[in-house]
């Protein structure tokens, strides 16, 4: 035997066949099962001895091959999943459907000739017959059970062959009889479910035991181990008292690892049935399988966890085996398995087990929690918690068998290493445990500085309850067991007390008494030392207020809700908080058991505290204020009471001195050698004193005045005077300016103080459903029914109906109004309605506005994306408008489209769009003058005669008695009110709608302005302003926004500063203008001078982008509505919270809902591997080809928008005369509309002068591009103008009316584009104003003079209000020494001499007089009237794909970013870890080596090129390389015999480069940029 087995250990099976007769070969039922679907029943039976001969291994490796071929990169070139490929799956599906029902008719006709077939053969193997005969009928027998089915034998039959089978399997004197009677006993498993319960009858199982115990034949022993694995799903518990576990796991080495997986099933079968009493054989077994989880097989070793998983669950309350399971060094072998540096990479589910084994171990055996803190735990802890996706609000999806998710179990882990804290406890009946800590400080000391700073970083992180209760319960033990030496090293880096007052916040007892305990012990231990810092933070002030009434007297906290607080990882928790991470209790022991927290209650422990430790005379508080406290505190008092001075002028300037130098003195505080506390920071009202003051004095005032000129000046005049103070440090040798410093304590104490729930919503299954409220229109997901119910006392309005309709989920309760309102009012009402919406129709086509090619706004934000919607009458309208007509009175019905097929845009829509775009060209032509303001003013008169009519103005609508928030959807609203309903979906709401009473008009009182006096006319103010500032704290959070005051106050004074920092050139340059004029400046040079701005990442909050992240990641997010609306109205106000990652995920759940086109960066992968598969996913966009024409780029863009820009579609393209298609091309084509675009002569773009010998119309193919080096902006075009050197501007409109939807289609789809838009284009874009420090923007020297012409122009009209009190300066009106009139300029736009800047101007000259108005003229045709009508078209076609609301949580950079990917390409140091080297190259081969130094020396230009060359577009989209999907593969290409005469090739889809190993580093580079330069233009097979 020994000899057989040492032949046979180690070899591969495929080897066995040459050394083994055929019959002797071992098989696995499982392959040898026929798959009819391909092959005939002839050739079934001819061929059943090779068939039943297949082993395990050979078929996963077919089955891995197959898999392999089908991703071979000439599939990846040739297949798709799209066209004609959907008609060939359903042949194939008819042809498969015909031979499975041939093969069953087969099976049915043999079934009746199987049975006599069956009887001769029992009575072959019943007789002593020769064992010739016998091996002959077992052959015969395996064959037909290898075809047979369960209705083939009878029950009777299988119990006689069970009996005959087993003697056979006994047959010890030949080894090819006991072969294929296992074979059979398998076999027969295998055809009848129930054959197990016979075998186990007649003693199969030790019978195989036995063959396993005495191994004399290897494929015997094999054959065994496959019928033991299908015999112990049934029959566990009868294979564990046979002895399975030791026969299967005795000579487990000497088998090939597919066996060895089979073996260790069968043990998984065996331990996944365990009784609660574990036998001793389940002991025995342990020692093997600890040795085997040394192994490398990531599954073999995945099964032995699965199988110590389920031992230490069964022995859990029995420490003396749980000591067993340790000496066997199982706590070493898995907590190497759970270190995250490990080589072997488990699932979840084994993951967090191995976690929970290694606590379970730990509680029993207090030598096991010596050797993990010997085995650095802590450190492996920290990692894994640090890597956690749990850490927020909803529990996390990957749940185990012990329904415990990993967070817990890790928390369970760290309770079970230290000791529960007993404050009575004497020191002779310490347990183990706590001796070991006591007696080895050091221990608990590492252990402690590895998991404690994370501890507190899960907390403060936003956990929720039972996470956050769980981290303070090891932080209150880790405390109460570190003596005083061991506590100052762990805080040295750590404010314990900072985190202390934040955790006091919260009104949960439990976490309270756990906060409270903590305390007292650190002041118990520390108190000399940290006392001063409990005062700083303000946590004796907190303890304080714990003393007030009710101040914990609601058990929630407030990071989570109160559904999940009855969670954790998805099981109910029937029990009190304090036994959550219990493990010595079952669950129901647990329920009996009271709350520890109600022994010690929170009120009479912090007043202990406070007798003990607070020093406090007799109504005093003054003991808890510090120095710099009580300096901030007068700092904000007198700051209010300078902001409320006297509004005469000396007493302002005398003001603003003083102003200024409390700010200096307060940003020295911020930024000082004593730093200040949140609690300090809040407690103190700097931060509304800085509010006050940037407001000027509006913040604090209830007579807030919107759009007030001299109010908004202040503003500008406020942000200018701190905009000096905080960029620029007063400190040379600092490096941080002051404002960072002052953002960096806001973000602090926002982390304190905000408690923006994480909220899990109520998930559905996806499925299409109709919504008959708002306008009737088919959705995505189910409705919501609703009853709508007319107010008491509304009898002037109508009943919309007695039953229950239902209402789309994620529609904005605004539309829901629309609907309601043009539904409840009477008759006369509608009628008159009606009459007014015609008269209001006909007069709007007059209107010098152009419309943009829908008919009807957006109304929703919160919708599923772009698409079509219906109203009841059946009028098909899309969504998209630059211009919001609603107010006109009409009623709107608009909401989300279904994301389903129905989605499609009827023929109706088509001919409006294409109407509403041909109203816009015909409109583009008439000048934006007098006619607009009294077409204006006529739909004001209009909109006061419907008001006559008496119909209602607005409805409110309210639930369960509160008011609905317009903003909101109404899934939000039940989602806000309905926390614990888990019958969400299934319940009827009651909405009732009243009257709202008339408007209330602000008052006209104007609050006290201390520039009211200084500055009077009103035409200086409009043109002093920038327009962002009349605004800026007009718009707060809304009630519902779960904000607290002191957050809200806090966001505010963020934005503020944000905004500041934003805008910080046009402030300077404002306040240096102002200093010209006033002759405090008199150099020129000196005007064009930039402050130091901060990152905008400095302004992101990590915690809020972590929720937000969490948020999105909820299975019921479908859409932006289906979120808490907080999360709405913050990305809203301040998008600038939040990481430009984290908005792209929200950008495209607010446009296209959870089924949205994947960005570029993924969508790669899915073209290079899901496309395989000829069917594509379920939910995923339809996808569609497109045939372009090299030579007709432009026109082919056109007709592609045309067919394609109203649906929600994934365009691929394929060129004419070209094989290629996929990724590659479809991003070229991008990349080459987007040079298109780009041409000159096409009277789209500044510095296009369309000469006539540079116009389009003479230029052809050949016309030369636009290089700008600030980017393109619109080329203005004079109202008057229609035609220039034969270019039309009706064709220039629709160049940006198509330019619009190729952009709102690339955004959709995720493809890159290369415009080199200008900043100044993206904020017109995004709606944002541009003024006269924006002209720098796409032409910096232009806005430059504009910039001085602006200076003098402000000199002259201050000399002029100084009059006689000022001296005239002889150079006052002189540009750089020269006379203004000798510049020879006139009121024409310079290099446009066809628009003339003002009728009856043509011959005038500018001077110094009239410079002014030149200026203002000039701005006007350069940055409102002359390019308005070109962004509105460009608008217009982007709503057709997607609305431009969405774009508004982004910036001009951002936007850029977003639409053109990354402007560097890549650093050197990223390419070796974003760069994939395969099939002949590993990273240390010379060519690749070569290859990385070549494309690192790259010029901009060529790096261009070679992306252009490798992905199909010259720049990455955002995120670089990184995010480039899949990766950037260079792979070796095997061609010729001289690889230096070859050149590289390339497949577009999959980022795959095939690079020739060329001979030295110059040869490869002069091949690499012959291709990339040579090698463009076509797609062809490689």
């Amino acid at each position: 035997m020994g000899d057989s087995i040492t032949e046979s250990r180690g070899q591969k099976r495929s080897e066995i066949p040459e050394e083994l007769p055929a019959d002797k070969r071992a098989c696995s039922s499982l392959e040898s099962r026929p798959s009819s679907s391909t092959v005939s029943p002839e050739t079934l039976v001819d061929s059943t001895t090779r068939a039943f001969e297949m082993r395990e291994g050979d078929r996963e490796t077919s089955s891995s091959s197959a898999s392999a071929s089908g991703h071979s990169e000439g599939d990846g070139e040739r297949d798709s999943p799209y066209g004609s490929c959907d008609s060939d799956d359903m042949d194939d599906d008819n042809d498969d459907d015909h031979r499975f029902d041939s093969l069953r008719e087969i099976q049915r006709s043999r079934s009746h000739n199987d049975s006599t077939k069956y009887d001769g053969i029992m009575c072959s193997l019943s007789n002593d017959a020769e064992p010739s005969g016998q091996l002959a009928s077992l052959t015969e027998l395996c064959e037909l059970l290898s075809f047979s089915t369960e209705d083939s034998i009878s029950s009777l039959l299988t119990d006689r062959f069970a009996s005959a089978l087993v003697k056979l399997a006994k047959h010890e004197d030949n080894p090819d009889i006991m072969l294929l009677a296992i074979r059979a006993l398998t076999y027969l498993c295998d055809v009848l479910p129930r054959s197990p319960s016979s075998l186990v009858r007649h003693d199969a199982v030790p019978a195989l035991c036995q063959r396993l115990i005495v191994i004399e034949y290897l494929d015997v022993a094999e054959q065994c181990l496959q019928a033991l694995e299908k015999i112990s799903r049934d029959q566990p518990l009868v294979c564990l008292q046979s002895g399975a576990l030791i026969a299967v796991l005795g000579y487990i080495d000497f088998f090939s690892t597919t066996v060895q997986r089979t073996a260790l099933r069968t043990v998984v079968n065996i331990c996944k049935a365990l009784p609660s009493e574990c036998p001793s054989s389940v002991m025995e077994a342990v020692p093997r399988l600890c040795d085997l989880l040394q192994y490398e097989d990531q599954q073999l070793v995945e099964l032995v966890a699965t199988c110590l998983i389920k031992v230490a669950d069964c022995v859990k309350g029995s420490p003396g085996k749980l000591s067993e399971l340790y000496g066997h060094g199982l706590i070493n072998r898995a907590t190497h398995l759970i270190d995250i540096n490990s080589r072997i990479t488990l699932s979840q589910s084994t993951y967090t087990g191995l976690v929970g084994l290694v606590a379970k171990i730990a509680s029993g055996s207090a030598d096991a929690v010596r050797s993990l803190f010997e085995l650095s735990i802590g450190r492996i802890m920290k990692d894994i918690l640090s890597n956690s996706d749990v850490s927020h609000g909803t529990p996390s999806p990957r749940i185990v068998d012990n329904n415990c998710t990993q967070v817990h179990e890790i928390l369970k882990l760290l309770h079970e290493l230290l000791p529960e804290v007993s404050r009575d406890k004497k020191e002779e009946i310490l347990s183990s445990t706590e001796r070991i800590l006591l007696d080895q400080p050091h221990i608990l000391q590492e252990f402690g500085l590895d998991i404690l700073p994370t501890l507190v970083q899960v907390v403060s992180s936003g956990a929720n309850l039972y996470v956050c209760y769980g981290c303070l319960s090891v932080i209150n033990r880790l405390v109460y067991f570190s003596n005083p030496e061991t506590l100052q090293k762990l805080f040295e880096g750590i404010n314990i007390a900072s985190f202390l007052a934040g955790i006091f916040g919260g009104k949960d007892h439990h976490i309270l008494l756990l906060a409270l305990q903590i305390t007292e012990t650190v002041l118990e231990k520390l108190s000399n030392i940290l006392m001063p810092s409990f005062i700083k933070e303000g946590v004796l002030f907190a303890i304080d207020n714990l003393l007030m009434p009710d101040s914990c007297s609601q058990p929630t906290f407030p990071m989570i809700n109160s559904n999940q607080s009855k969670k954790i990882a998805g099981r109910e928790v029937m029990g009190c908080l304090c036994y959550t991470y219990h493990t010595g209790h079952s669950d129901s022991t647990l329920d009996s058991k009271s709350c520890k927290a109600k022994k010690d209650s929170v009120h009479s422990l912090a007043e202990h505290m406070k007798m003990k430790y607070f020093v406090i005379e007799p109504h005093s508080s003054q003991s808890m204020v510090t120095d710099l406290l009580q300096d901030l505190r007068n700092a904000s008092i007198a700051i209010n009471d300078l902001l409320n001075t006297s509004p005469d002028t000396e007493a302002s300037a005398n003001s603003e001195e003083r102003l200024c130098s409390i700010l200096d003195k307060v940003i020295l505080q911020v930024g000082g050698s004593v730093p200040v506390s949140t609690f300090e920071l809040i407690e103190s009202g700097i931060i509304k004193a800085l509010l006050n003051y940037l407001s000027n004095g509006q913040f604090l005032s209830s007579s807030y005045i919107h759009n007030d000129l001299s109010h908004a000046y202040g503003v500008q005049k406020r942000l200018e005077a701190f905009a000096k103070i905080s960029l620029s440090s007063p400190d040379p040798a600092s490096q941080d300016l002051p404002l960072l410093l002052l953002v960096r304590k806001l973000h602090s104490a926002l982390l304190t103080v905000e408690t923006l729930p994480v909220i899990a919503g109520f998930p559905t299954r996806q499925r299409g459903s109709y919504a008959t409220v708002p306008g009737g229109r088919y959705t995505a997901y189910p409705c919501l029914k609703v009853r709508f119910v007319r107010g008491e006392e509304e009898l002037c309005l109508g009943e919309y109906s007695k039953n229950a309709v239902s209402v789309e989920p994620f529609c904005p309760v605004q539309e829901i109004e629309q609907h309601l309102r043009s539904k409840v009012g009477q008759a006369k009402m509608e009628s008159s309605e009606a009459s007014i919406q015609a008269t209001l129709e006909e007069k709007t086509k007059s209107i010098q506005v152009p419309l943009v090619a829908a008919s009807l706004p957006d109304k929703s934000a919160e919708h599923l994306g772009s698409g079509s919607t219906c109203t009841e009458d059946g009028d098909d309208r899309s969504h998209s408008s630059a211009m919001d007509i609603s107010d006109l009175g009409g009623t709107t019905v608009v909401g989300a489209e279904a994301t389903s097929e129905v989605e499609s845009r009827c023929p109706a829509e088509e001919m409006q769009a294409s109407d509403a775009t041909e109203n816009l060209i015909e409109t583009s032509s008439t000048s934006l003058g007098a006619g607009g303001d009294n077409e204006i003013s006529k739909k004001s008169h209009s909109r006061a005669s419907f008001n006559n009519v008496e119909i209602p103005s607005k409805l409110a609508l309210y639930l369960d008695g509160e008011q609905l928030e317009y903003s909101s959807t109404l899934y939000q609203e039940i989602l806000q009110r309905r926390l614990n309903g888990s019958k969400l979906w299934s319940s009827t709401y009651t909405v009732t709608y009243r009257r709202v009473a008339g408007n209330e008009t602000s008052s006209n009182k104007e609050g006290r302005d201390i520039y009211d006096n200084c500055v009077t006319d009103k035409v200086f103010l409009r043109q002093q302003v920038m327009p962002l500032f009349s605004s800026i704290f007009a718009h707060g959070f809304g009630p519902k926004s779960n904000l607290s005051s002191t957050s809200s106050d806090i966001l505010l004074l963020l934005r503020s500063l944000e905004m500041m920092n934003r805008v910080s050139y046009h402030l300077v340059s404002h306040e240096r203008m102002n200093a010209f004029a006033e002759g405090r400046l008199d150099n020129l040079d000196l005007l064009n001078v930039a402050l130091p701005t901060l990152s905008q990442n400095e302004f992101v909050s990590s915690r809020l982008t972590e929720k937000l992240e969490q948020q999105m990641r909820d299975p019921s997010a479908v859409h932006v509505g289906a979120m808490p609306l907080w999360w709405n109205q913050l990305i809203a106000t301040c998008p600038f919270l939040f990481s430009f990652e984290t908005r792209c995920k929200f950008f495209q759940l607010a446009a296209f809902g959870r089924v949205h086109i994947l960005p570029s960066s993924m969508s790669s992968q899915s073209d290079a591997n899901s496309s395989r598969d000829r069917r594509a996913s379920a939910g995923s966009p339809p996808r569609k080809k497109f045939m372009v024409c090299r030579e007709r780029i432009l026109d082919s863009a056109a007709q592609m928008m045309d067919t394609y820009a109203h649906k929600k579609v994934v365009i691929e393209v394929e060129y004419s005369e070209e094989v290629g298609t996929g990724l590659g091309p479809t991003l070229e084509f991008y990349t080459l509309v987007g040079h298109e675009f780009q041409k000159a002569g096409l009277g789209m773009w500044r510095g296009d002068y369309m000469s006539p010998t540079n116009s389009c119309s003479q230029q052809g193919s050949g016309s030369r591009f636009l290089v700008t080096i600030s980017g393109l902006f619109p080329r203005p075009w004079s109202p008057a103008s229609s035609n220039i050197n034969g270019v039309e501007f009706s064709d220039v409109i629709k160049k940006f009316v198509l330019l619009g939807q190729f952009v709102g289609k690339a955004l959709q789809d995720g493809r890159v584009l290369d415009i080199p838009f200008s900043k100044a284009f993206y904020k017109l874009v995004l709606g944002k104003e541009l003024s006269l420090c924006d002209v720098q923007l796409f032409d910096p020297e232009l806005g430059r003079f504009l910039l001085e012409f602006k200076a003098l122009a402000s000199r002259q009209k201050h000399d002029e209000f100084a009059g006689e009190q000022t001296v005239v300066r002889a150079d006052s009106s002189r540009f750089r020494s020269t006379k203004i009139e000798d510049l020879c300029l006139d009121f024409t736009l310079p290099g446009y001499p066809d628009y003339v800047l003002s009728s009856g101007m043509d011959d005038v000259m500018v001077n110094i007089n009239n410079l002014e108005e030149y200026i203002s003229l000039f701005l006007d045709a350069t940055l409102q009237t002359g390019v308005y009508r070109q962004v509105e078209a460009f608008k217009s076609g982007l709503n057709q794909v997607i609305s431009d609301k969405h774009l508004q949580i982004f910036t001009e950079e951002e936007l850029e970013r977003l639409l053109c990917g990354e402007r560097d390409s890549w650093l050197s140091g990223d390419l070796f870890d974003h760069i994939k080297f395969d099939h002949g190259y590993t990273a240390g081969s010379p060519p690749i080596i070569n290859f990385l130094e070549v494309i690192t020396d790259f010029t901009y230009e060529q790096r261009r090129a070679f992306l252009q060359f490798v992905t199909g577009a010259p720049r990455l989209a955002p995120g670089g390389l990184a995010a480039l999907k899949p990766k950037l593969t260079i792979v070796r290409k095997h061609s010729s015999n001289c690889p230096d005469s070859d050149l590289p090739s390339v497949m577009t889809c999959a980022n795959y480069l095939k690079l020739p190993p060329y001979s030295s580093k110059e040869k490869m580079k002069e091949k690499l940029l012959y291709a990339i330069t040579e090698g463009q233009g076509s797609f062809h097979l490689s």
